[in-house]
């Protein structure tokens, strides 16, 4: 059966089971390089199925095969399997208006007005009254993305409702196609108002009941739990498993129109059929043909590029999942924890392809694979035609990506911000603590991006150590002029003051900090952000922290904690040496433990999966400081780092700084012999000779070390760190500065002392373990993102 208006070109009239089987291919590839750990995918081409399931739904803490029953949290399917045919079924009885103002329904939304502190002249409260249901269903409502889960948290379905219905608005309605969550969260609550019923009750009797869709529900509490697919481990909460991923949803006690819905692939198979018939199973009438075919074409105007039915996906950037051969006339979506659904009417196919990508961390995309599986499938089917994603023909916004679940890539805090439209900072005079590590996906700088956006009053720039780009090796950096902007730039590193003064914050808003750090303490980023939220917190203004993704992970933990006296600019507060914590977690922390009196917002990382590294990430790199240019000398830093102020040249002055050591006074076969017995795992060391054009020993050869990291995830940089300790002061006893200079980054005595006596490392870490396991517990409470 063909929908209304499509036709069907010359296909096979059945599966071509050998081109299909290069799924198989595709789906291991990505279950070996991690991506997911398993997947269910369900075929179905003119009541031919094909289903099949692969890998494990289960990886941690315990393993568990994957079987075509298992049940997943679908995500944002949930706008189309639930609130949508919900919604339309409504509307066909006549109980509801699609072109209907959406405060018909919920008074309340017109007490919601426009973002707070948004200066754009074109949107207005009144607004607000011509935002209709239908603009709810199309995306089209100028509401935002979703929740400010940011600025306040709650708890509770009603709460969730409230929000969603004041949230104020960022555009006019009608005018750009923006994913909102928040749209779907009131179409819910528009079915539980005009029915009578919560959503869940009334789609298990509209729906769920009559397709036999048994194992579809919210609040899956009475499905057998070892076939739920878990999502991510949280910490302070445990293993998602059974319970809402979405956290907004999780908030709303597990029920709203935009995500919580769990179901398995064959329930799945029963909706797409009774869309593929025209809204009918059997001889019975679950929605009427017409409703079906509206609800499947385009509902945008031309001019927006982008084409969505009531709810449903049809060509826009998102839907990837169409592959590179299906036409463009079918429709389909894709959920947040790795679920999608395509449906081709002119073929009479349909694609449900299931993982639990986000188990059991954040961070992996799924992108590639439903481009390929959809792809593999229509060729299935006869497709041969290739057919230009959308997304090729008109990318889309950060924030188009982002909400959608589209890219699922990794945004820092400027780029949340920046698909935000900077809505938070709207009519604020602002200060910015930045540098060149200061830039979003595009590589583009948050000074431009503040400068030129609406609404934002950037009046003051600030500089940490290095100066603004990032290329100074001065003790002490002067004021300067930004050329592009003409603005003012305060120096924080000068000899007599590195926070920011009064007079220099006196009428800002708010002091804004976006600054990449390298996750090591003596890397003195931080604590120019510890100074600058001492500084503000006494001016009385606001302080916001761009959070960034830790560039060498935030699993590790790794280092004595500071103690006793010393130079406090590079070791700023109480943390190991290696603190595994972003930025933002780190504010939180100063805040608390320092006691700063100031008024904090982070604006969090999204998509991060805390096991992994910057360059896992597809982030763009920029070298945070001169003399560390790559992700590996980050990693290497904390342990290289720590014998910088004796005299050994650290790379300093070559092409690979902190990638080796040396000294004149060094002789490398030996040093080589020498560290080989410290069995540091995850390093190779090598003998090597160069002369530094800068820094200690410039213009000397020097004989030494060179290191070669063989495993990324069994180095700890510390070992490499006393191991450089101990064998230096073993074959150079008289010679190496350890014991007169060896505390000035490391900071613990009891550390310097060790390895003087060349005690074990394993005697050291013995004595390092108890305060690593307090201060595990001290940070707890400021985490961010969740760690295993």
């Amino acid at each position: 059966m063909v929908l209304a208006g499509l036709s069907a070109a010359p296909l096979s009239e059945a599966l071509d089971l050998g081109k299909l089987e290069k799924v198989d291919r595709v789906i291991l590839t990505a279950i070996e390089e991690g991506k997911i750990p398993g997947a269910v995918l369900w075929v179905e081409s003119r009541g031919e199925v094909f289903q099949k399931a692969y890998g494990k739904r289960m990886i941690w803490p315990d393993e568990e095969l994957m079987t075509v029953e298992t049940v997943f949290d679908v995500a944002s399917l949930t706008k189309v399997l639930a609130a949508t045919p919900a919604i339309l079924l409504l509307a066909e009885e006549g109980l509801l208006d699609l072109a209907a103002p959406a405060s018909r329904y919920l008074p309340e939304f017109l007490e919601g007005g426009v973002k707070e502190g948004l200066e754009d002249e074109v949107v207005t409260e009144a607004d607000r009254e011509a935002v209709t249901v239908h603009h709810l269903l199309t995306h089209q409502s100028g509401l935002p993305p979703s929740l400010y889960l940011s600025e306040k948290d709650f708890w509770g379905y009603h709460e969730g409702v409230k929000r969603a219905a004041t949230i104020g608005l960022v555009e006019r309605p009608g005018t750009r196609f923006r994913y909102s969550d928040v749209n779907f969260i009131l179409l819910g609550e528009i079915v539980r108002r005009v029915s009578g019923q919560r959503l869940d009750t009334f789609v298990d009797d509209h729906f769920f009941g009559p397709l036999k869709m048994r194992d579809t529900g919210f609040l899956p509490l009475g499905l057998i739990e070892e076939r739920v697919a878990p999502t991510t481990a949280i910490t302070g909460f445990g293993l998602i498993r059974g319970e809402v991923h979405d956290p907004t949803a999780r908030r709303m006690q597990g029920v709203s129109g935009h995500a919580g819905l769990f179901s398995t692939a064959k329930d799945m198979a029963l909706m797409m059929r009774m869309l593929m018939n025209r809204g009918k199973v059997g001889d019975r009438v679950i929605l009427k043909a017409e409703t079906v075919v509206e609800a499947t074409r385009n509902q945008l105007p031309a001019e927006l590029g982008i084409e969505r039915g009531l709810g449903w996906d049809i060509s826009s950037p998102y839907a990837y999942q169409r592959g590179e051969k299906f036409p463009k006339e079918g429709f389909g979506h894709t959920g947040w924890t790795g679920t999608s659904i395509w449906v081709d009417p002119a073929s009479e196919t349909f694609v449900i392809l299931l993982t639990n990508r986000n188990h059991p961390a954040e961070g992996t995309s799924v992108k590639p694979l439903r481009i390929e599986v959809g792809t593999i499938v229509a060729e299935a089917v006869g497709y041969t035609e290739p057919i230009p994603l959308a997304e090729e023909l008109n990318r889309p916004t950060i924030s188009e990506q982002v909400a959608a679940g589209g890219d699922e890539e990794v945004l820092n805090g400027i780029d949340v911000l920046e698909r935000d439209r900077f809505s938070e900072l709207a009519g604020m005079k602002i200060g910015l603590i930045t540098n060149q590590t200061g830039i979003n996906r595009q590589r583009r700088s948050t000074i431009d991006l503040l400068a030129s956006a609406s609404g934002v009053d950037l009046v003051a720039l600030f500089s940490p150590e290095h100066g603004i780009r990032g290329v100074l090796e001065e003790d002490s950096v002067d004021d300067d002029t930004d050329a592009a902007t003409g603005l003012p730039i305060y120096s924080l590193y000068q000899s007599e003051n590195r926070k920011p003064t009064r007079k220099q914050l006196a009428g800002l808003d708010v002091l804004i900090f976006d600054i990449q750090d390298i996750g090591c303490r003596f890397y003195t980023y931080i604590s120019t952000m510890g100074l600058a939220m001492e500084a503000a917190a006494e001016a009385k203004v606001k302080f916001i922290v761009l959070d960034r993704v830790n560039p060498i992970g935030g699993q590790v933990v790794d280092g004595p904690i500071r103690s006793g006296e010393g130079n406090d600019f590079v070791a700023f507060h109480d943390i190991p040496v290696q603190h595994g914590m972003t930025v933002g977690e780190l504010a939180r922390l100063f805040r608390a433990e320092r006691q700063i009196e100031v008024e904090l917002q982070v604006i969090p990382v999204e998509g991060w999966d805390p096991s992994k590294r910057l360059d896992d990430l597809g982030l763009p790199w920029i070298n945070p400081s001169p003399n560390i240019r790559s992700v590996t000398e980050a990693m290497l830093y904390p342990g290289v780092g720590l014998i910088e102020f004796t005299n050994v040249s650290v790379g300093r002055g070559t092409v690979t700084p902190f990638e080796q050591i040396g000294a004149p006074w060094i002789h490398e076969g030996r040093l080589v012999a020498r560290l080989s017995e410290e069995n540091v795992p995850g390093i190779l060391f090598l003998p090597t000779r160069f002369t530094p054009n800068a820094s200690v020993f410039d213009g000397e050869d020097c004989g030494g070390v060179r290191f070669l990291i063989t495993d990324r995830d069994k180095l700890r940089p510390l070992d490499l760190g006393l191991a450089l300790m101990r064998a230096l002061h073993d074959l150079h006893p008289d010679t190496f500065t350890l014991a007169e200079k060896g505390n000035v980054l490391l900071r613990h005595e009891k550390t310097l002392k060790a390895a003087l006596d060349q005690e074990s490392k394993k005697k050291i870490r013995q004595g390092w373990n108890p305060e690593i396991d307090r201060f595990l517990k001290r940070r707890e409470a400021f985490l961010l993102y969740p760690r295993n």
